[in-house]
């Protein structure tokens, strides 16, 4: 089959729900993909972050290959031998007391929008049914109804509704607004510390340490969505360690599983999980021995081959490079480690364009928000491979 054929059954028998590029990806390792023609490309999204530890890392394929020899699937019904290891990995390495797992970022979200409404009810002495959570401009939590129903942006809302009532939108990284929506029904304020999909959106310095003390003054959750952002991708483990804040409730994804296998969780304390009992949550998928193996190695990789560290020194080199190129279409280059987004002027005919010559040049990524280009490659990157990336982004940057 040719490239031309894979498209095209794509085309005909899938729902047209995105709009990627057409490169047909048949094989990867590490940062590198290879299309079904033979082509080599540098991946800079990572799958928005989801192989943080590089395609097909070999001890997380090790780690697969032997679970699902062994056991899939109990659901939790039944226990199994490995996701007891999983929480005490994750509270090893977090801090937090408990854990809940599911298997995309979406259930995750939703999640911890029940245990924070459960919260505000048992805990806080919320009346019954006013529970309120508040949440930001240019949010993406997921694509549930629910989610989307707290969404600013039209598309995601748009002939879904009618949504479910109890969230409040102010907008992001100003703590007044924060202070000013909370009222004594608010049990929870939902947050990115950085908004990936909005355009790799930072927020002023010092806006998560001002949340966690409006936070703690009116009682309410901090619950952080580090979904894109954590497990290293900014250069610390979560992105509200730059902070030194610790959220209440920590929403997690992606990387979790390196890309393997769809695994997200809540970290909480005792008193917010804690809440729930047998019958309040749950998931078939959730917590499966092949997704909980896969992870516990995912996290070992992160840490002992230093990921983080990597994504931190060669995150700060990137965008310090990408800020020096002298391109007329460039607005602003902004982020943290190695989730980093080049902003283009509205005269330069959105970013579409720079991705499709990005791509013929052998470098992946994808337009966010029409005019900005994120650059998020996976965190085994080398910098001599950020210097051959470096002068195919100054010439297409630079292109008419």
């Amino acid at each position: 089959m040719q490239t031309s054929d894979y498209i095209a059954l794509e085309e005909q028998y899938g729902a047209h729900n995105y709009h990627p590029l057409d490169v047909v990806l048949e094989r990867g390792e590490g940062i590198w993909l290879y299309d079904t023609d033979g082509n080599k490309y540098m991946d800079c999204l990572s799958a928005y972050s989801a192989v943080n530890q590089g395609h097909c890392h070999p001890r997380l394929t090790r780690a697969m290959i032997e679970q699902a020899q062994r056991l899939t699937l109990t659901s939790r019904a039944f226990r199994n031998n490995k996701l007891g290891q999983l929480y005490q990995s994750l509270h090893h390495l977090t801090g937090y007391e408990l854990t809940l797992p599911m298997n995309s970022g979406a259930e995750a979200v939703e999640t911890a929008l029940k245990v924070a409404r459960k919260w505000g009810y048992r805990v806080k002495r919320v009346e019954p049914e006013q529970a309120e959570i508040v949440v930001c401009e240019g949010n993406f939590h997921g694509r549930t109804i629910t989610i989307v129903g707290f969404s600013s942006e039209a598309q995601y809302r748009e002939d879904f509704g009618p949504f479910p009532p109890g969230f409040k939108l102010i907008p992001y990284g100003d703590a007044q607004a924060l202070e000013a929506a909370i009222t004594p029904n608010t049990v929870a304020f939902l947050v990115e510390p950085i908004q990936g999909e909005a355009g790799v959106i930072v927020p002023p310095a010092g806006y998560l340490k001002k949340v966690r003390q409006i936070c703690d003054r009116h009682k309410v959750l901090f619950m952080a969505d580090e979904i894109q952002t954590g497990l290293g991708r900014t250069g610390q483990l979560f992105a509200c360690d730059h902070e030194d804040v610790r959220p209440d409730v920590m929403i997690i994804g992606k990387a979790l599983a390196g890309g393997f296998y769809p695994v997200s969780a809540v970290l909480s304390s005792q008193e917010v999980l804690g809440l729930f009992r047998p019958g309040d949550h749950g998931s078939t998928f959730g917590g499966n021995p092949l997704g909980a193996a896969v992870a516990l190695e995912a996290l070992a990789v992160l840490t002992e081959e230093r990921l983080i560290e990597n994504a931190r020194e060669l995150g700060e080199y990137f965008q310090e490079r990408l800020a020096e190129i002298p391109s007329p279409h460039v607005k602003e280059v902004r982020g943290k480690g190695l989730l980093i987004g080049v902003e283009l002027k509205p005269e330069a005919g959105g970013a579409r364009r720079f991705c499709e010559a990005l791509q013929q040049r052998g470098i992946l990524c994808k337009e966010t928000h029409r005019h900005v280009i994120r650059f998020a490659p996976p965190l085994v990157i080398k910098r001599e491979e950020i210097d051959w990336a470096l002068g195919h982004i100054t010439d297409v940057l630079n292109m008419e």
